[in-house]
């Protein structure tokens, strides 16, 4: 673990509306079923995200929906910030397990951050086929393809943004690679333990540490560290590896039992309206509002992983004679439903 300045400027800033937590639904099914995901238009029409799931009796099912709108808008507010304090800003997501949803976040990210070079190059980039979501690679390489001139010219606004924005966290310093150069490099269970050992600093451009922002929009992965304020990530840098250590295993665990995968359940919305999850019986389980280009998803988790995980948490803490604490957060409604479920399966004292 490296030396913490007491005066160190790394913070973490989450989104406080409009993001997945906000917005979460859960429900325990009591039988057997067949969900339908069904997408219902301000303009009357109505388009199936998703057909007959099938779904275990007393399976955890959720919803959730983050807000384009709000997304950006809290994006430029952070490159804003990030530029006032004199700190790297940096984007820390889960874009090789959240296949859909984490990629397009990180691509609003990259576009955000160079808006003048997408407001300013639009009917360009557009026919170069660009997408944000492949990141500053993806760019560069399209770009090349273009007459020397006109090269310069994005290549030009390019670095414009890059001196009239905050430096940039670098995956590697060397190359001058940015961790906006594509969005697999940018894997928050081994970017933020890296930081917190590191001081909570990332390196910079200029192959140097420096303090950081680091930039987790959903507070779905964000509430596994302590607060935004400055010195709360120095002050309990132990508690947060080990809490992070410890999420992990869990999410593995149900990764392994194929609860949580959510891909397959994930879509960028394509006109505003409602989107309801809706049973074989045609009752109607969740109702999530969207507009167009915010991203709805929904996960499943079976109830057999998570009698077996209370059984061996308590198992656990009576052979090592240390207590067992669930980490869950009353206040979400995914852990409100495994809490639950974690009280019916505690064994008797």
């Amino acid at each position: 673990m490296g030396a913490w300045d007491k005066n160190s400027a790394s913070h973490v800033a989450s989104m406080q509306e409009g993001d997945f937590y906000a917005s979460e639904q859960s429900v325990i099914l009591p039988e057997a079923t067949e969900v339908t995901v069904i997408l219902q238009g301000t303009d009357g029409t109505s388009t199936v995200l998703k057909k007959d799931l099938k779904l275990l009796k007393s399976e955890i099912l959720d919803s959730a929906v983050m807000s384009s709108s709000a997304l950006r808008a809290f994006l430029a507010e952070q490159i804003r910030d990030a530029k006032e304090k004199d700190v790297l800003f940096s984007i820390h997501l889960k874009a090789t397990m959240m296949k859909v949803s984490d990629p397009i976040m990180f691509g609003h990210a990259f576009s955000v951050f160079f808006e003048k070079l997408f407001e300013g190059h639009k009917e360009t980039l557009s026919a170069l086929g660009v997408d944000p979501r492949l990141g500053m690679s993806d760019l560069l390489r399209k770009i090349d393809s273009l007459a020397s001139e006109e090269q310069e010219k994005l290549l030009a606004t390019i670095e414009k943004c890059y001196t009239e924005g905050p430096k940039l966290a670098m995956v590697n310093s060397d190359k001058g690679i940015t961790n906006l150069h594509v969005s697999s490099d940018v894997i928050i269970d081994a970017s933020m333990p890296a930081a917190i050992r590191s001081s909570g600093k990332m390196w910079g451009p200029d192959g140097k540490l420096k303090d950081m922002k680091a930039v987790i929009p959903d507070r779905l992965l964000r509430r596994h560290l302590r607060g935004d304020d400055r010195n709360s990530v120095r002050k309990t840098e132990r508690s947060i590896l080990r809490r992070w250590e410890m999420s992990q295993m869990w999410v593995s665990w149900l990764r392994r039992q194929k609860n949580t995968a959510s891909h397959d359940k994930t879509f960028e919305i394509e006109k505003p309206g409602t989107v309801q999850v809706i049973d074989r019986d045609g009752k109607v389980l969740m109702v999530q509002d969207v507009s167009t280009g915010d991203i709805f998803r929904m996960c499943q988790v079976k109830d057999e992983p998570i009698r077996d995980w209370v059984k061996l948490a308590v198992k656990r803490a009576r052979a090592t004679g240390s207590p067992a604490v669930f980490w869950l957060d009353p206040a979400r409604a995914h852990d409100s439903r495994v809490a639950e479920k974690v009280r019916e399966y505690l064994p008797p004292p």
